[in-house]
């Protein structure tokens, strides 16, 4: 499997004003995406998988602050990875592998009985 990962943190929980900063990002709600390109469902799509969440971000330290307006994905995913840690980080991608290679060769299917 070539397993591509795709992280959204678009949507954040803010402190209005903290320590003379306003819209002072706290909490960020994130979703990780993982998408099989090398292997497809019945009508041709990729297989994916998703898991979401809430992670809090330390706001004690504010001497870098950047300003809401200036923020991107990209700093605020760096942030959640690093409030997470590697290896929570690690252990999420390894369950949407597994995810995805259950429903590559599923151990169980559900069928009704006509």
């Amino acid at each position: 499997m070539a397993i591509n990962y795709t992280w959204n943190v678009s949507t954040v929980d803010t402190y209005p004003t903290l320590d003379g900063n306003t819209d002072v990002v706290h909490n960020v709600h994130w979703r990780l995406n993982a998408e099989d390109d090398a292997n497809q469902d019945a009508d041709g799509n990729n297989w994916t998988a998703t898991v979401y969440g809430t992670q809090s971000v330390d706001t004690s330290d504010l001497s870098d602050f950047t300003a809401f307006a200036d923020l991107t994905s990209s700093d605020v995913q760096g942030w959640v990875e690093a409030a997470m840690g590697a290896d929570e980080v690690q252990s999420l991608k390894d369950n949407l592998d597994a995810l995805i290679a259950e429903k590559i060769t599923p151990t169980s299917v559900t069928k009704t009985i006509g």
